[in-house]
């Protein structure tokens, strides 16, 4: 009976909710995950070719790196306005702001990953007769993997954040929730949803850490080595651009 009078009562805590409305914050979940999933694999596709482009054409690599970062500066708000008429009130919408939002990351990091990468590496895979190809996937690529890796998890955490603003269009997964929440005053809603939030970028951020570490065995290797002699080999770490907050 107390459970079922937590509802009648608004208490933030609640097991009544979380029962009766179970599906629903399933639901919230999964399009939440689906569109950052979504958002994230269509930014390291896109992300790619324009660090290629900024490491091999210099004069490209200002306007690349300075046009993603204008994207980033947008405010939410705007940014979905801005995309409004192309795609309408659409999970598309949501995604396409969330894939601009995410190259300024996903660039600089991939970017600093291969440009890491010792050019004695690069000479003596050329004398071993690799092409520019072959020298991109099977020297380059695996020594930026690092870099590469930790840029996507970072772009994962804050892309889980800002998901919850595509509620404003009603395809928000848990920011919905939330956003209904508020508006009705239903405190259990607010912190269950909330709640589903922060324990979605922290999961994430694990998997995506345990997997960065099966990809990249070696550096682990390189860090116990280093740390016991005398000269410790410098690693390539992610780079998180100093960029405004992200504000609605």
């Amino acid at each position: 009976m107390s459970e079922q009078n937590c509802l009648v009562a608004n208490d933030w805590v609640c097991g009544e909710y979380l029962r009766t409305r179970g599906q629903e914050l399933t639901d919230a979940t999964v399009q939440h995950l689906g569109i950052t999933v979504a958002s994230v694999l269509i930014g390291v596709l896109i992300s790619f070719p324009l660090a290629l482009l900024a490491r091999r054409r210099k004069a490209f690599a200002g306007p690349v790196l300075g046009l993603t970062t204008v994207f980033y500066s947008v405010p939410s708000l705007a940014m979905f306005s801005l995309l409004l008429p192309l795609f309408g009130l659409s999970a598309s919408l949501v995604v396409t702001g969330l894939v601009l939002y995410s190259l300024t990351i996903l660039v600089r990091n991939i970017l600093a990953g291969l440009q890491a990468v010792p050019e004695e590496a690069r000479e003596a895979a050329r004398g071993m007769g690799y092409g520019p190809l072959r020298l991109l996937w099977e020297v380059e690529l695996p020594l930026a993997l690092p870099a590469m890796l930790a840029g996507v998890r970072i772009a994962t955490v804050s892309t889980v954040a800002l998901t919850t603003v595509g509620a404003i269009v009603d395809y928000g997964g848990l920011g919905t929730l939330i956003l209904d929440g508020l508006h009705s005053d239903f405190k259990a809603q607010v912190l269950s949803a909330s709640v589903l939030c922060v324990l979605l970028a922290i999961l994430a951020d694990l998997l995506l850490l345990g997997v960065q570490r099966w990809l990249t065995p070696w550096t682990r290797a390189t860090a116990v080595r280093g740390g016991r002699g005398p000269h410790r080999r410098k690693t390539v770490t992610a780079v998180e651009p100093d960029m405004p907050e992200k504000v609605a």
